[in-house]
């Protein structure tokens, strides 16, 4: 899990990165223009519309990317301490059943009737107490089970929101290559490609 707080970090500034080109292709529209004059650029100011909405969603999927990235991690914390009371649970279970069996096996063997009753009352119960051990350990074994498909459930979340992320990145620079070069239709190709990143932020919220 570790390795997701390095991921969405990374994420992150690679979204600082998709900015910094946006502000590059807005920069290179407004020099356009001053040559070009706003006629022969005016698929540019779309251009710099579309990238600037880009950014938007990028930062919308990082976002989300991150939550939930989070929310996996802490259902993975939460299960292992879990699971950790869990062994303890069964831990206690057998140590009864061990006690149990040791009492019912030498209660024939009692010296007299009375220390016979007093073994069997034992032997009695630890049988009630091992069975509310054994109803807590495997309470606690669901519990795990649960949030260990939670978290999972959330970490694919998760890679849906950081996939949309990376393609964006990918529009937003496709977007300034456009401006540069002035090739429309690579504009067209980064539309395209933008399309595609809002099918996988679509994706992660229906999911969500």
């Amino acid at each position: 899990m570790p390795e997701e707080g390095i991921e969405t970090q990374e994420l992150r500034e690679s979204l600082e990165e998709s900015r910094e080109n946006v502000e590059e292709a807005r920069e290179r529209v407004e020099d356009a223009r001053e040559r070009e004059g706003p006629e022969g650029t005016k698929w540019l100011t779309w251009l710099s519309l579309s990238t600037a909405i880009l950014a938007v969603l990028a930062a919308v999927a990082s976002l989300e990317s991150g939550g939930h990235a989070n929310e996996a991690l802490l259902l993975k914390t939460n299960a292992t301490l879990t699971q950790s009371a869990a062994a303890d649970a069964w831990g206690y279970f057998q140590a009864k059943a061990i006690k149990q069996e040791v009492y019912t096996a030498i209660a024939p063997l009692a010296p007299s009737p009375a220390v016979a009753a007093e073994w069997k009352r034992r032997a009695d119960e630890e049988s009630t107490t091992k069975a509310e051990n054994k109803a807590e350990a495997e309470k606690l074994g669901d519990e795990v089970k649960a949030a260990d498909e939670e978290s999972k459930h959330e970490l694919h979340v998760h890679h849906q929101f950081a996939k949309s992320v990376t393609i964006f990145q990918v529009a937003i620079a496709l977007a300034a290559i456009a401006a540069l070069a002035r090739r429309k239709p690579v504009w067209w190709l980064s539309l395209a490609v933008g399309v595609v990143g809002c099918g996988f932020l679509g994706l992660g919220f229906a999911l969500a």
